[in-house]
């Protein structure tokens, strides 16, 4: 095969799986299967390590694969299965497209600062947080980016088409319903999608060499690969055509050498070589020694204090959490923790295995998950949360465990689901409308599917009564409640998730008179 064609191997392999995953995270109508979910994000890197770490499944050795592939081939997955590195090819092309005579040139190595978020990360993980891997990590951040900037753009052209097409009498398509838009969240990666598109735009792949933690470990591992790029000092004419087609600006056109650490395999040079003067074969015969890069051990304990130090600050912003709505009531509502998705276990579990790739976010067919601002303090920033002012928990739905692809979300049997207790419902009787204004309510008994809140006589009218008991959270209670600014019943989170107890269905007992015609 010529080498040429990997390149063309390459560009159809990140095609095909960057169309998977972006219909992952812009399917408004769920239309695909959540089964699938997990074969398209089997092999993306982080979300794989930390499914297998807690869970140690082999539903989870995706990770593994993609070491075997970089100890064999190099960083195969920047190239064609990381969906943000096929983003910044897309920016990188049109770039080229725009600028005719545009090429790369040998960058120097930011060893310094690649490794020194490398080593953050690490540091945080092995500390119990995922703070920098959350703000770091490609597949996560191509997450939110889709989810928080994409998708509602889609689901705007998608509603306008709808509205116009009604204006001709033609019904095919409906309007669907947008929600739980925070103008601070959306902030955050639209700041990242800048952030890579300047950098890919000018650099190719510079965000993958200076910023990625993922490209920084894979890095390391390309140096001791099988099969390396190499260039053939024989055969090369010294044409440059390979370092001004190099993504990475990894080749060093004077001294004929590729620094592989960097390179990310995208095959550019293969294609644009006239003289067969570079080529894919084994390293076990090295011509070349690398010399170890020197990090100042000054620097580096002075990263490492800073990352101790934010690890153990974890709670420094409390994790409360105000709801605010539009008619008078006087109490205000606190909570002393976010309450977390059906299937994740425990807050404690939630926030360190949340990568905040926003899958389940993008998945949820009620729109009650939304990302965090500060609920869950500075190091849970952007990690999805029941938000019960924007909706609540579906009593048939159990979605978003079975597309989270790094086990924060557990799949949970629907049986399992419905007395799974994420929180209990508490009433402040100070304002309930029924008992401020003296009117008949209900709403939160009305949409109840566990019947924990109850209707109970009061001065001629029904006041509401909650039996925490068969209460499994789920904010319906919460989310129907008319009373602002402060709602008269909200849920307040179990750190550790209970079981709620089933209610028994009231047999009601109806005397038939068998002697009339028609009884029924």
């Amino acid at each position: 095969m010529k080498l040429s064609n990997l390149k063309k191997i390459r560009i159809t392999v990140s095609i095909v799986l960057f169309l998977l995953i972006s219909a992952l995270f812009l399917d408004f109508n769920n239309s695909l299967s959540p089964a699938y979910t997990n074969y398209f994000t089997f092999l993306q890197f982080i979300p794989s390590l930390i499914k297998f770490v807690r869970l140690a499944g082999i539903s989870a050795i995706g990770f593994i694969l993609v070491l075997i592939l970089t100890a064999l081939f190099g960083r195969v997955y920047c190239s064609s299965i990381c969906p943000l590195g096929t983003l910044q090819d897309i920016f990188s092309y049109i770039s080229k497209k725009l600028h005719k005579k545009k090429y790369y040139h040998l960058l120097k190595p930011a060893n310094l600062l690649r490794y020194s978020f490398l080593s953050l990360s690490i540091i945080f993980f092995l500390s119990g947080s995922l703070f920098v891997i959350n703000l770091l990590d490609p597949y996560s951040n191509f997450g939110r980016i889709y989810t928080q900037l994409f998708k509602p753009l889609l689901l705007s052209g998608y509603n306008f088409a709808a509205i116009t097409l009604e204006k001709v009498n033609l019904y095919w398509i409906n309007p669907v319903e947008m929600r739980g838009t925070n103008y601070i969240i959306i902030f955050l990666p639209a700041a990242f999608l800048i952030l890579v598109f300047i950098l890919s735009f000018f650099s190719g792949r510079l965000f993958c060499n200076t910023v990625c933690p993922v490209g920084s470990l894979l890095g390391l591992l390309s140096k001791i690969s099988l099969f390396k790029i190499k260039i053939d000092e024989k055969n090369c004419i010294g044409c440059n055509l390979c370092e001004r087609a190099c993504k990475s600006g990894c080749i060093d056109k004077k001294k004929k050498t590729v620094d592989f650490s960097r390179c990310v395999s995208c095959y550019n040079c293969f294609k644009v070589c006239p003289s067969e003067g570079i080529s894919y074969r084994l390293s076990f015969n090295k011509r070349e020694t690398e010399k170890a890069e020197s990090i100042d051990s000054a620097k580096r304990q002075f990263l490492i204090s800073v990352a101790v130090f934010l690890a153990g600050s974890t709670k420094l912003v409390s994790a409360q959490s105000k709801i605010i709505s539009k008619k008078l009531s006087k109490i205000p509502i606190f909570r002393k923790n976010p309450v977390t998705p059906p299937g994740s276990i425990s807050l404690k579990h939630f926030t360190s295995n949340c990568t905040a790739c926003h899958l389940c976010i993008s998945s949820c067919p009620a729109l009650v998950l939304q990302p965090a601002f500060l609920e869950y303090g500075i190091l849970g920033i952007l990690q999805p949360r029941m938000d019960y002012t924007t909706s609540y928990c579906n009593f048939d739905c159990v979605i978003c465990g079975e597309v989270c692809p790094n086990g924060a979300i557990l799949p949970v049997k629907l049986e399992k689901k419905k007395l799974t207790q994420l929180g209990q419902a508490k009433f402040i009787k100070d304002n309930c409308i029924v008992y401020t204004e003296k009117t008949d309510c209900g709403a939160c008994s009305e949409h109840c599917p566990t019947k924990a809140v109850i209707m109970v006589p009061f001065e001629g009218i029904r006041a509401p009564e909650v039996h925490d008991e068969y209460c499994i959270g789920c904010g319906a209670c919460e989310y129907a409640c008319p009373v602002r600014p402060y709602k008269a019943i909200y849920v307040e989170a179990n750190s550790v998730h209970q079981t709620a107890k089933k209610k028994e269905e009231e047999k009601i007992e109806k005397k038939v008179n068998y002697k009339e015609d028609f009884p029924f």
